[in-house]
């Protein structure tokens, strides 16, 4: 699972105990979504 960094915006492979960012520091990182389309249906 990706995660991406809250501040930088930049992706991290992986988390071996690491909560920070390996670019910038920062401890808050987000769960990369997949880049799936999503189809919407209107009544």
């Amino acid at each position: 699972m990706a995660y991406v960094c809250a501040y930088c915006g930049k992706k991290i492979k992986q988390l071996d105990n690491f909560v920070r960012c390996t670019y910038c520091g920062y401890r808050i990182l987000i769960k990369g979504r997949p880049n799936l389309a999503r189809e919407i249906t209107t009544d």
